[in-house]
């Protein structure tokens, strides 16, 4: 029984260098849909290293996973560089293979419709056309935050506001990712729209006021389908985009 003290000790010793090895640590939550995780990572470490850590909790593959803390986390930050702190919670959007496997694909019709958007003769501006021209003509909205072109920020930790919908309606933006949706506020309702369910994401800058975009979130197959928003900040345009799109896309 004498002999037994040495290995504890030994075990002890081998667990100082574990943590040696790991560095600093911190732990929080990770949320995805409904399921919660309670993780212990190093706070030198990447957020791609988090992602494959991730993976081994939800079978995301890293590729096809978004990591939301204060906006879309980048893959070469480490954790310290987010100042990720004891009980953070991040959120992860994403789907695994098999989720992905039983999305219906596109039709035929859907991709050659699609497919002649991109490839198809230039169109004129957005800004100049008859359809937006008459609403963009009205001015900025009163409560507009200002616009940089040449700028790239991620989105905001409150709800990105003072844009206009084509009814001239005033629209806030809410990114739900912890319920994969995006909420799109109006004074009359709120519609909770499944971020999988956006097909595409279209922006150009505003003829005359580049600080600014039109943005369209195509919701189904055809130009009809497409939620059409005015006067969205230059800079937020990526970030809207990367939180909704990701760095992958089904088609």
């Amino acid at each position: 029984m004498a002999e037994a003290e040495p290995s504890t000790v030994e075990n002890a010793s081998r667990d100082e260098d574990t943590a040696t090895e790991e560095g600093e640590t911190v732990s929080f939550r990770v949320i995805w849909k409904k399921n919660n995780y309670d993780v212990t990572f190093g706070l030198d470490k990447k957020a791609s290293q988090l992602k494959e850590h991730i993976q081994t909790l939800t079978g995301i593959p890293p590729a096809m996973m978004k990591v939301m803390f204060k906006g879309l986390v980048k893959d070469e930050k480490t954790l310290r560089e987010l100042k990720v702190t004891a009980g953070a919670k991040m959120m992860v959007v994403g789907s695994t293979i098999d989720d992905v496997m039983t999305v219906q694909p596109p039709s035929a019709k859907e991709l050659k419709k699609i497919q002649s958007e991109v490839t198809g003769p230039p169109k004129e501006a957005l800004s100049e056309s008859k359809e937006h021209k008459k609403l963009i003509e009205k001015g900025k909205p009163d409560d507009l935050p200002a616009g940089f072109r040449h700028k790239r920020e991620p989105l905001p930790s409150q709800p990105l506001s003072g844009m206009v919908n084509k009814f001239g309606s005033k629209v806030r933006l809410y990114f739900k990712s912890e319920l994969e949706q995006l909420w799109i506020g109006t004074k009359e309702r709120t519609e909770k729209i499944p971020i999988g369910s956006i097909k595409n994401v279209l922006s150009e800058p505003i003829k005359g006021h580049e600080d600014y975009h039109i943005m369209a979130l195509q919701l189904g197959p055809t130009e009809l389908s497409r939620y059409w928003l005015y006067w969205v900040p230059a800079q937020y345009v990526e970030a809207i985009k990367d939180a909704i799109l990701g760095k992958w896309q089904f088609f």
